[in-house]
């Protein structure tokens, strides 16, 4: 069975959880169980309750938003959409306890509330919180940059050779006219999901969305060691005209976009005060965005820059046809361009 980079990026996900969990909940299972319990006994009891709770806490997270109704009970008001996610929990944990306490602990009654079984109670719950924390937060900000602030990579400003791929919706204003705010949002979030699937599956990272339009990069290696940046645009179309059906059932269009690739230095660093994030200062970006403007300025729908060009290679099946020079604001040359389309 072939798995979307989506589908194995979710797995992986899952996987550094539980194992993640295993070793804590062993040691937990080790130290709180009866004195008269052979440790081995104790610290495997403790890992494969940690397997049978953290494996469908994993999949109710990063697999339940594609359920129509878990999708709705997101439209709760906050406190009561928490209050359900914890009602879950509960009943995961607390489930999962009892079947280990009749399985492996028979010689208590299952439902006797011993210090063990309460404390047990509360290190399942304290580990889940502390889990969906990290969902939260990875969903919020991209599992990369989530990690990229735990370990300080950015901590100090640093020099980095960055790709940038910036989408654009077009004619978002009529659009959102005609749909008005609440079901463009629904459109512009649905467009923006088949972005992440493209960026899935070509590797690059989604640095933020501004209004209708998705930032996409790579870093220096990855963009150019086979061209898959070039691509990524197309595999965009790809998604969009896979789902072309459910855009019109709800939207009455498939939604076109323009696109621009530029390659160059930037500075990355923590930026922020009160709301911190990691942002990338330079010329590269504002040269990215120029190219975005020239898209619809010379009717093509992919722009790319020599620069980029000239240090990576075609994806096969992708052409590249050469365009005047582009006078950029602030660059003293004229920037090379070429338009990408498929053979």
């Amino acid at each position: 069975m072939n798995l979307s980079r989506r589908s194995r990026r979710e797995w992986r996900i899952i996987l550094w959880v539980v194992l993640t969990s295993v070793p804590i909940s062993a040691y937990f299972g080790y130290t709180v169980a009866p004195a008269d319990t052979p440790p081995l006994e104790a610290a495997v009891s403790g890992a494969l309750t940690a397997v049978l709770i953290a494996t469908p806490i994993g999949l109710y997270e990063l697999k339940g938003g594609r359920l129509a109704f878990l999708r709705r009970l997101r439209r709760l008001p906050l406190y009561a959409y928490f209050a359900l996610r914890m009602l879950f929990y509960f009943v995961v944990i607390v489930g999962i306890l009892l079947l280990m306490r009749g399985l492996i602990v028979s010689r208590d009654s299952p439902l006797t509330m011993d210090p063990a079984f309460r404390d047990s109670i509360l290190f399942s719950i304290a580990m889940s919180v502390f889990g969906n924390i990290i969902f939260l937060m990875g969903g919020l900000l991209g599992y990369g940059t989530l990690g990229n602030l735990l370990t300080g990579r950015y901590v100090q400003p640093r020099r980095e050779q960055r790709a940038f791929l910036l989408i654009d919706m077009s004619n978002s204003t009529g659009l959102a006219e005609r749909l008005g705010a609440i079901r463009f949002h629904a459109l512009l979030n649905e467009f923006f999901r088949d972005i992440s699937d493209a960026a899935l599956e070509c590797d690059a990272e989604i640095h933020k969305y501004v209004g209708d339009e998705a930032i996409l990069t790579w870093r220096g290696d990855r963009a150019l060691a086979d061209g898959d940046c070039l691509a990524c645009a197309f595999l965009v179309r790809d998604f969009m005209a896979s789902n072309a059906n459910r855009y019109r059932e709800r939207y009455g269009i498939v939604p076109g976009f323009r696109a621009a690739l530029h390659y160059g230095e930037i500075v990355a660093g923590e930026i922020g005060d009160v709301r911190r994030e990691i942002a990338f200062v330079g010329d590269t970006l504002n040269v990215a965005a120029r190219l975005l403007e020239a898209a619809k300025e010379v009717g093509r729908d992919v722009l790319v820059s020599d620069d980029l060009l000239a240090r990576t290679t075609l994806p096969s099946g992708i052409v590249a046809e050469p365009l005047p020079t582009l006078a950029v604001r602030g660059r003293e040359a004229p920037l090379g361009i070429a338009a990408l389309s498929r053979a």
